[in-house]
């Protein structure tokens, strides 16, 4: 273990004061590395800025398995993508089994990350890094589910940005693909019969209302016109999309 600022200060003190200098100089040198808790030059580097930090890979990925396990079974999108993050990081073979034990170890959420979080703030650079890569993991498969959002936004609170700032990067790490989502919802609304600002029981309601009118259940499955039995699994399909276009627009689970 090596105290940066100790043996700085030492020298320091020696130069102006020869050798009680030297002593006091690397007494109040230790005092600033316990003060900073460096224990080490690299880490004085790091909080520098002249290095990245040899973690900060490990939290990324740690951030990347939480996200795609957010919202179920882990897709093979949100693999792929964790992938080409790591090519985008140029990791070798070696690390790259190491993010991938840190990205299924993320998986399952168990350890908090708020500090890790809290001491990235004042790296600008670092963070928007780390939330552009939260947002394409988010994006992986091409839509931000409200809780993906919650947990993005949150993460950058913890590393002292605000909702307008984070937001901001997540659409710029949208897919140019993503089709604009308002000609949408719009005929979801229409197609369930609801208004905008109608209430979620009674979005809930009408949707029920008719699925329970369209569902293929209700022609029978001995001697149903087959044409019908399409059309109302269409429809039913249909009225599936809506609801979950809606809900997702009203950030309601």
């Amino acid at each position: 273990m090596v105290w940066p600022f100790a043996p700085l200060g030492a020298l320091a003190g020696l130069l102006v004061a020869g050798l009680p200098g030297a002593v006091v100089g690397g007494l109040l040198g230790l005092l600033l590395d316990r003060r900073l808790r460096l224990r080490s030059w690299r880490q004085l580097a790091e909080r520098l800025g002249l290095r990245p930090a040899e973690d900060d890979h490990e939290l990324l990925f740690h951030l990347l398995g939480r996200l795609a396990r957010r919202e179920g079974p882990v897709q093979e999108v949100h693999l792929r993508q964790a992938c080409r993050e790591m090519g985008a990081l140029g990791l070798d073979a070696r690390a790259r089994q190491a993010a991938s034990r840190i990205f299924a170890h993320g998986l399952l959420g168990i350890d908090g990350l708020r500090r890790s979080l809290q001491r990235l703030s004042g790296r600008a650079e670092r963070v928007e890094q780390l939330l552009s890569a939260c947002w394409r993991m988010a994006w992986a498969d091409g839509r931000v589910s409200p809780a993906e959002r919650e947990l993005v936004l949150l993460w950058g609170r913890w590393l002292g940005r605000s909702s307008a700032q984070v937001e901001a990067l997540g659409r710029g790490c949208a897919p140019p693909s993503a089709p604009p989502k308002a000609d949408g919802y719009l005929q979801a609304l229409r197609l369930l019969g609801i208004r905008a600002d109608s209430d979620p029981a009674s979005i809930k309601h009408a949707y029920r209302r008719l699925l329970s009118r369209h569902h293929p259940d209700k022609l029978g499955c001995a001697g149903a016109n087959p044409a019908r039995l399409h059309a109302a699994t269409a429809r039913t399909r249909e009225l599936h999309e809506a609801y979950r276009l809606v809900c997702d627009h009203h950030g309601l689970r």
